[in-house]
């Protein structure tokens, strides 16, 4: 039972296909037709407020350029065919710099660049070049998932696990655990294998013993 209880832990690798698109559609399609070569302008920058899942976003993102065979940069500090940079309002001098000498270098390359930090490039506390560069291209405020969107998620993904969300078990997971999308989504699977090593239904008592016991 122990080890079951273990399995409660973030996936080693993000995907894409694990991330809830809620509002966030035209992003998502921006991303895509980056990854496929075929967008006319390949450079973005995402904001939105901490919890909103940028971090996950840009993981998945490196992750799926990595599938495609692209050199990929995590640091926003070298030049690749993709260059994901996160939390660029929290750069050092030093890291804006490079970062500046990057993006140009990636532009007049023709590769792939994704930033993200919590706020719009205007406000953002870099160095002037370096706020022009990043407001460049596409800018999406990345919208995070209402109660309801993430109530519909999470009945949509136990119906691809094989079982039907009682509304009662939602509301708890949604009150009692992180409120993060991702969390949500693995605290749902670990209830769903709990389940079945404990051959009982899915229910509001399994979920409350499931959080009582997990480690």
């Amino acid at each position: 039972m122990q080890q079951l209880l273990l399995d409660i832990r973030p996936p080693s690798r993000p995907e894409l296909a694990r991330f809830v698109v809620g509002r966030n559609v035209e992003l998502m399609a921006q991303l895509q037709a980056m990854l496929d070569g075929r967008a006319a302008e390949r450079m973005v920058y995402v904001w939105g407020a901490p919890g909103s899942g940028k971090s996950y976003l840009l993981a998945a993102w490196a992750h799926a350029c990595e599938a495609r065979g692209l050199s990929v940069d995590t640091t926003g500090q070298c030049a690749a065919q993709a260059v994901v940079a996160d939390g660029v309002d929290s750069w050092s001098l030093a890291q804006q710099q490079a970062g500046f000498a990057a993006f140009n270098r990636v532009r007049e390359a023709g590769g792939v660049w994704l930033a993200a930090g919590n706020v719009s490039p205007a406000e953002l506390p870099l160095m002037p070049e370096l706020k022009t560069r990043l407001g460049w291209g596409l800018v999406f405020q990345l919208h995070g998932l209402d109660d309801a969107e993430k109530r519909a998620a999470l009945a949509q993904h136990a119906e691809t696990l094989g079982f039907r969300l009682d509304p009662q078990v939602a509301d708890y997971l949604l009150n009692h655990t992180a409120r993060e999308m991702q969390s949500l989504l693995r605290v749902l699977e670990a209830l769903d294998r709990f389940s079945l090593e404990t051959r009982r239904p899915i229910t509001l008592p399994l979920l409350r013993q499931l959080l009582a016991e997990r480690p």
